[in-house]
């Protein structure tokens, strides 16, 4: 071997699941296959997530890496036997920034959430006897970014979980096997709801305005807005406003000032380091438009109409932990989402988004003066895509 070639260090190769969830897929790990300096949070891991999803590619393309180049892709799942009494798994999320090199743990994937229970079965991390021969194994697992319970109901057939089936999930091309998912709890623990203690506010954005938004936190920090307010019908498509950079800057700033005023940070220049959470969505009554796919959405068969802001661009469909917010929010009058759907008292909304629709259903009750999230549910479906190991140069992480 040369002195040139010795200076270079070999492939490091580590087993891995890639999966998707719902209209997401991402990397998954069982802990323990990590090597042992991984297997603790740090810089380290970070480092070797980063170079797994091919991050941070300012090509934006993730070309040497397992990255595909949207939020929706570039994601990566640690799972491991629950610490928690009561619980089957425990699952740390953590969302990889594209051009950046950085991995944001601040909040969950939902659309993820649906291959977790699967994952899980498949590599024994559920006790065998919770998973019956033929059925459906209930998986409790602990949400580890957010301290929270989510229990995914997984189909089983001959001890295997069963990820062929009929169920179509607007986002996502092909049918597979229905996955219902309930999201216990869901609003931040210790904490209001709403962390202003309104329902409501008047969210102030210098050259903006004065904007009526509804913040809340439940399945993931949310910014709601009407649609109107910011020059939007709510049936955009993702070229309709990734295409136009100033739109982009103007809504990065509203999320910006909402992130502050939910007291998410302390200084509007935190916001670009913290692009996960607070989501940003915008709102607008039921109307008929074209989704992504050709296909035509009519505005009778829904109750509004919702586009969400994820890592900076329009996202494809819905984020899971979004169409969590979006349930409880729809649940409780006087939200802006709420108000959206026409009112009242509701605890299931179908609602339309770039690439289809959406069925979420949500609880919430009033204690005091404070509104508390019950639960909130949803189905998706989960597939295996490729397993076997993934390589990286091991620049010291073995």
């Amino acid at each position: 071997m040369t002195q040139h070639q010795s200076k270079f260090a070999p492939q490091l190769k580590v087993s891995a699941t890639y999966m998707r969830g719902g209209t997401s897929k991402g990397v998954f790990f069982n802990l323990s296959d990590l090597p042992p300096k991984l297997q603790a949070p740090g810089s380290l891991r970070d480092n070797f997530l980063l170079r797994v999803i091919g991050s941070p590619d300012p090509y934006a393309k993730q070309t040497d890496g397992m990255g595909g180049a949207t939020s929706s892709t570039s994601k990566i799942v640690i799972l491991s036997n629950s610490e928690q009494p009561d619980h089957d798994v425990d699952y740390l999320f953590g969302q990889v920034s594209i051009d950046r090199p950085f991995v944001d743990w601040s909040g969950n994937c939902g659309n993820l959430t649906a291959a977790v229970g699967a994952f899980a079965i498949a590599n024994h991390l559920v006790d065998e006897c919770k998973v019956p021969k033929d059925g459906v194994a209930e998986v409790k697992i602990w949400q580890a970014n957010i301290k929270k319970t989510i229990v995914a109901h997984v189909p089983v057939i001959n001890g295997q979980v069963q990820e062929t089936g009929d169920f179509e999930l607007d986002g996502v091309t092909f049918p597979a096997a229905e996955v219902k998912v309930e999201f216990m709890d869901p609003a931040a623990s210790g904490s209001n709801m709403f962390p202003t203690g309104n329902v409501v506010d008047q969210l102030r954005v210098p050259e903006i305005g004065d904007l009526k938004v509804t913040m809340i936190n439940a399945g993931i920090p949310t910014i709601f807005v009407d649609a109107a307010a910011i020059g939007y019908t709510g049936t955009e498509l993702q070229d309709d406003v990734n295409n136009d950079a100033s739109s982009l800057l103007r809504l990065e700033k509203i999320r910006a000032y909402g992130a502050l005023k939910m007291g998410l940070i302390d200084q509007l220049s935190e916001a670009e380091s913290r692009q996960h959470t607070p989501k940003l969505a915008f709102v607008a009554p039921a109307s008929t438009y074209i989704a992504s796919s050709g296909k035509k959405v009519n505005g009778q068969d829904i109750d509004l109409v919702v586009r969400a802001m994820s890592m900076g661009l329009l996202h494809h469909a819905m984020m899971g932990t979004a169409a969590v917010a979006i349930a409880t929010a729809s649940a409780i009058p006087g939200t802006v989402v709420n108000e959206a759907c026409g009112g009242g008292v509701r605890e299931q909304v179908v609602f339309g988004h770039p690439s289809g629709t959406l069925t979420v259903s949500g609880q919430a009750k009033k204690s005091g003066n404070e509104w508390k999230a019950i639960k909130a549910g949803m189905s998706r479906s989960a597939r295996v895509l490729m397993e076997g190991a993934v390589r990286v140069p091991d620049e010291g992480f073995s």
